[in-house]
């Protein structure tokens, strides 16, 4: 950082009572909706962030800093621990927003309490999220349902496969793919397009690290999650929601209009796994409903905020608060539930996805505007916080090149 920022920094974090109580890694929209959670009750929240970020702009940030690399998991916990160092914020809680950030503040955890909060927990919790192979494997333990999963060795293994295509090409850790590729998996129609699809795969993350999955039927509609603050063995509030649109359609990366619904069994088995492994904190358990069988399937663990986390808010239960009360020993009920009914919308993405939809014949442009009409809340844009949403329509060039969306 240079000079001048540190002490513009400095001067912002002095002119509060109290130094920043939150560091929020990531001030996309994910990051901006941590910020006005927190920012609303009066906590000051310092923004940290590698991109051009939206969430620096709020009137509920404190103040903002960018730094070269957050990617990187040593420099990120040198990062922390020198602004801590700098701007008196011991005590303060840390909350990422991307999985590389969760691994590092997970993997380094016990040397970053000498001066921060971190509600993430040990690597011996996290890594059942961090890796598919791991979540698949505990999920059958625990029978819970997941697509058809083959782990090969090499290319040579592929024809020993005794399932039929369409087949998904994934990651088992996904950060590295994503980054590389902008995608979070790849379609094979074929058994030629399966082989050339993982030897590309293979080279950009090992083969060891790729997953062949079934591809189940469906795009959007048929995806479910749940969502929690869980703690001591249950949720201290939870949600399920189904997401009506994504993009992109097939493989989503991040939802553009979600909905919560009532789903007790998706609870059940999600609070299953969250025991077993003795999760503490939020987290998002990501499924997929099949048709052919009428199973809901386990797809992904995220164990940190997720991207429409804001829709608690507007449902009655604000995660990040209830997790930010909880570090700080405030009083936290217990069982709370988001109520059916209630939408959210990214229309930053959520327009260009409703337009390739419309394009094949998949949603009617009368089905779209009633879906906008009925949402809740928007992800970015607040009459009491608008300078976000102006700088997210300027950034659009930017975000399109840095993140394909």
């Amino acid at each position: 950082m240079r000079r001048a920022a540190r002490g513009r920094i400095a001067r912002r974090l002095a002119s509060r009572a109290e130094p920043a109580r939150a560091v929020v890694i990531g001030g996309d929209y994910q990051g901006l909706g941590i910020v006005r959670s927190l920012g609303r009750r009066g906590v000051s929240v310092l923004v940290l962030d590698d991109e051009r970020s939206i969430a620096r702009h709020s009137r509920f940030a404190t103040a903002a800093v960018r730094v070269a690399d957050l990617r990187d998991e040593e420099a990120t916990v040198e990062t922390l621990l020198e602004l801590g160092e700098r701007h008196g914020l011991d005590g303060a809680v840390v909350f990422p927003t991307r999985e590389e950030t969760v691994a590092a503040l997970s993997r380094h955890r016990r040397r970053l309490l000498s001066r921060f909060r971190v509600p993430t927990p040990e690597w011996d919790v996290v890594r059942w999220a961090w890796d598919k192979r791991q979540t698949y494997e505990l999920a059958a333990e625990l029978g819970i349902a997941t697509p058809r999963t083959w782990l090969v060795a090499s290319a040579e293994q592929l024809d020993a496969i005794d399932g039929e295509p369409p087949f998904a090409i994934k990651p088992a850790i996904k950060e590295r793919f994503l980054y590389a590729t902008g995608c979070k998996a790849w379609r094979a129609d074929t058994r030629a397009q399966l082989h050339a699809r993982f030897r590309e795969a293979a080279d950009l993350v090992g083969a060891g690290e790729v997953i062949v999955q079934e591809l189940i039927p469906g795009s959007g509609e048929a995806q479910l999650a749940y969502c929690a603050f869980f703690r001591d063995g249950r949720p201290s509030a939870s949600m399920v929601v189904r997401r009506l649109r994504q993009h992109p359609p097939l493989f989503g990366r991040a939802s553009t209009f979600v909905e919560t619904i009532e789903r007790p069994e998706l609870e059940q088995v999600s609070e299953r796994f969250l025991r077993r492994i003795g999760y503490y904190g939020l987290v998002e358990l990501e499924y997929k409903h099949d048709a052919r069988d009428g199973r809901t399937k386990l797809l992904d663990v995220n164990a940190r905020t997720w991207g429409y986390h804001s829709l608690g808010q507007r449902a009655g239960v604000d995660f990040p608060y209830l997790l930010y009360a909880d570090q700080l020993s405030l009083p936290v009920p217990d069982g709370l539930r988001a109520p059916a009914g209630v939408s959210w919308v990214r229309l930053a993405t959520d327009v260009p996805t409703a337009l390739t939809l419309m394009a094949r014949g998949a949603l009617g442009w009368r089905a779209y505007a009633r879906s906008l009409r009925a949402a809740d809340t928007e992800s970015v844009f607040s009459r009491e916080d608008p300078l976000p949403g102006i700088a997210e329509l300027g950034l659009l060039p930017y975000l399109a090149i840095r993140r394909g969306f």
